[in-house]
């Protein structure tokens, strides 16, 4: 049922009761004026034909005939003579008022008083007087029809204003539907003109409010949901190109180690051979030869030194724990007046190899950070493995980070690693040591998070 049916039916039933308690007003008004009329009629007429008993006794019953039928009608009475022996001698004709016409038999019974008769005993015969209130009855019943016309024709009046009243001032509540449904329908861009009366006006108004809101969002949450596939798709490329320069650093490093070395390796033995031969024969040879296989020893030491900046293939034969033991061993022959700690507590469960390799280069930029840039005298490398994930920290007593060193154009290789321990689904943390240094913090998962349970 719609709101209009509802205000409608509403102020209908109410014009309704009040047009009942009117026409039952007017209708008990009717009743109580028939009812004196007719009782006084029937008293008066009885009184006077009791006085006319009198003359009839003296000068016959002709006489009170005669004047009966001289009288005729006596309103809301019917009169009736009769002789000694019960025939009717006299009967008050028809009424001449309203003929032909009666009032309904039940609205009758309901306005006409008891029934009232009254006997008049004569020497030789009886006067009955009977009330009848038939045209009293008539009258109010005509009375009461009009004023029912009346009130039925208000009452159709009253509700088809009503009708036309409260439809013109829902009219704003069909349109403010109309927009609830099309925004459920998903068009999010929907929005109400100016709306006649106060409260649909601020309806109005609320709803383009709301709508506009709902639109900022959606397109701040299409905006993120675009931000967050082209930072995915970032993501998955960056992996792509680690990986691929991953597999680039570790093919020249087997180069470097299978290839390389053992020619240079052969170069220093040939050299040596030479150097044998020539002996104290060919002097000037014995010395260019030491010379070709001490150079050839420097460069296979310097490419050595060079692999494990390329890749670290020692974790591949040795695992992570000896990988990172070997990058503090040559860290310590490297640098030999700092002191580096390392502590790794690892349970038996291996690491993949992205997070293997992830840690490895975290400690080896943390290392290296400290020892370049922050002049660290004491490094503490810790390694622990609880549960699904594996923390490293390393800690120094250098100098620290400059301020606004993540806005400036250093320290890419910092920035480069928390990228790669984020798409590990990792968490990288870099803040100041106590009392100063740096403190260096990566947590990555042991498996990659497409393999993680």
């Amino acid at each position: 049922m719609t709101l209009r049916l509802k205000i409608n039916l509403i102020v209908g039933v109410l014009t309704l009761l009040f047009t009942a308690a009117l026409v039952a007003r007017e209708f008990e008004d009717e009743r109580q004026s028939v009812q004196e009329e007719v009782v006084a009629a029937n008293r008066v007429a009885a009184q006077l034909l009791d006085r006319l008993v009198w003359q009839y006794s003296s000068q016959g019953p002709q006489w009170l005939l005669s004047y009966l039928r001289g009288t005729g009608r006596v309103r809301s009475n019917e009169i009736t003579l009769f002789d000694g022996a019960g025939q009717v001698l006299y009967r008050s004709p028809p009424p001449t008022y309203k003929p032909g016409r009666d009032a309904p038999r039940w609205f009758e019974r309901m306005v006409s008083p008891p029934p009232s008769i009254q006997a008049i005993a004569l020497p030789d015969g009886t006067l009955e007087i009977r009330a009848n209130a038939g045209r009293a009855a008539l009258d109010a019943w005509d009375a009461f029809k009009t004023l029912v016309g009346e009130c039925a024709a208000l009452l159709l009046v009253a509700n088809a204003a009503v009708f036309w009243l409260v439809g013109r001032a829902v009219r704003p509540l069909a349109r403010i539907v109309q927009a609830l449904n099309t925004l459920e329908a998903g068009r999010f861009d929907i929005t109400l003109p100016p709306l006649r009366g106060t409260e649909a006006a601020a309806i109005g108004v609320a709803f383009n409010r709301m709508t506009g809101a709902l639109q900022h969002k959606l397109e701040s949450e299409r905006r993120a949901a675009l931000a967050e596939r082209q930072l995915e798709e970032n993501r998955r490329l960056t992996r792509w190109i680690d990986g691929r320069l991953e597999q680039e650093r570790r093919s020249i490093a087997r180069e470097l180690h299978d290839e390389l070395g053992q020619s240079v390796t052969a170069i220093r033995a040939m050299a040596l051979s030479i150097a044998r031969r020539a002996g104290t024969v060919d002097a000037d040879s014995r010395a260019a030869a030491n010379v070709i296989a001490d150079e050839s020893s420097r460069l296979y030491d310097a490419m050595h030194g060079l692999i494990p900046r390329l890749t670290p293939l020692v974790l591949d034969r040795l695992g992570l724990e000896e990988g990172l033991r070997d990058l503090v061993d040559r860290m310590r022959r490297s640098h030999p007046d700092v002191r580096i700690e390392v502590t790794v507590d690892m349970d038996a469960v291996p690491p993949s190899p992205d997070a293997a390799l992830t840690v490895y280069r975290a400690a080896q930029e943390g290392i290296t950070n400290a020892l370049r840039h922050g002049q660290a005298s004491t490094l503490r490398v810790r390694l622990q493995a609880a549960g699904d994930a594996m923390t490293l920290e390393v800690v120094d007593d250098g100098r620290g980070l400059s301020p606004g060193w993540a806005d400036g154009d250093e320290h890419h290789g910092l920035r480069w690693l928390a990228e790669r321990v984020e798409v590990l689904g990792g968490r990288f943390d870099l803040a100041a040591a106590d009392p100063r240094g740096v403190r260096l913090s990566v947590r990555v998962p042991l498996r990659e998070p497409a393999e993680a349970p």
